[in-house]
């Protein structure tokens, strides 16, 4: 089991998020904490892969969120720690979080972070071993990236193949229900049902991690944050901002310096008028 604490809540702000105290929290994933608790670490990786997305670096409270894939937290040093609804801290040099589980991150100067989408072979050996919260694993510690890939590259095994079907067609971009039933054919209702017993979430959740998979591969490749939102189906970079914190605990301004690196401070502060 993963430790629990009785750690005192940070603030949040009524959007979800964490208020920043402090610094901007470039170098992150998440928004920024104090000074005095700001990792030493200043590099950050983000990759993204085929099933799943590995992120690599420091992170800093965040808001509440809840992911449409499974989350693998690992400390590189020490421990990892995340609150749950309940508000209740777990440590652990490995946390799983199931998708949909309601959670925030606590401020950690190192993290190795897998995305594990549900409809790959290595989602599979996670449904095996977790419950319906936040848990340990600490056998998971040292998996490494090319262990995620090989898995995340294979198909479930314990998926309906029409459920998969739906969302590789969500993937490509948007698809009304109607549509999406007849291409596997089953009907609406049938599909909306597989989708909340075997994934445990709609699929308009399913379609909206898609579109944030999109809009992190766009502005990986250059675009602006209003282009990505655009290209990724997002009415503007306003709705893309809403949902990321809803679904990741940050906000594209933040994910954007990680994804480009060498982008001047400049162009990342003209692209956060429409962060907040």
């Amino acid at each position: 089991m993963s430790r629990r604490t009785d750690d005192a809540p940070m603030t949040h702000d009524m959007t979800g998020g964490s208020r920043p105290q402090g610094g901007r929290g470039r170098r992150g994933l998440v928004s920024a904490a104090p000074d005095a608790l700001a990792p030493t670490v200043t590099t950050s990786r983000f990759d993204v892969g085929h099933g799943y997305a590995l992120y690599q670096g420091p992170s800093w409270d965040s808001g509440f969120h809840r992911h449409a894939a499974f989350q693998i937290v690992v400390a590189v040093e020490g421990e990892a720690a995340m609150v749950d609804a309940s508000e209740v801290c777990h440590r652990a040099v490995a946390l799983v979080v199931p998708p949909m589980v309601r959670h925030r991150m606590r401020a950690t100067t190192d993290l190795r972070i897998f995305f594990v989408e549900p409809q790959c072979a290595f989602a599979d050996r996670l449904r095996e071993r977790c419950g319906s919260g936040i848990s340990a694993a600490p056998e998971l510690r040292e998996r490494g990236e090319d262990d995620v890939r090989l898995a995340g590259a294979r198909p479930s095994r314990e998926l309906d193949p029409r459920l998969l079907a739906a969302m590789d067609a969500l993937a490509d971009g948007p698809v009304s229900m109607q549509d999406l039933a007849r291409r596997v054919d089953v009907s609406p209702q049938r599909l909306r049902g597989l989708a909340r017993s075997q994934l445990g979430m709609p699929l308009t959740r399913w379609r909206v991690w898609g579109q944030l998979r999109r809009t992190v591969e766009a502005l990986r490749a250059g675009r602006s944050l209003a282009e990505a939102a655009a290209v990724s189906g997002f009415a503007d970079q306003a709705h893309l901002t809403r949902w990321m914190r809803e679904m990741m605990g940050l906000t594209p301004a933040v994910v954007l310096p990680v994804l480009r690196p060498s982008l001047p401070e400049g162009d990342v502060d003209r692209d956060r008028t429409s962060d907040r």
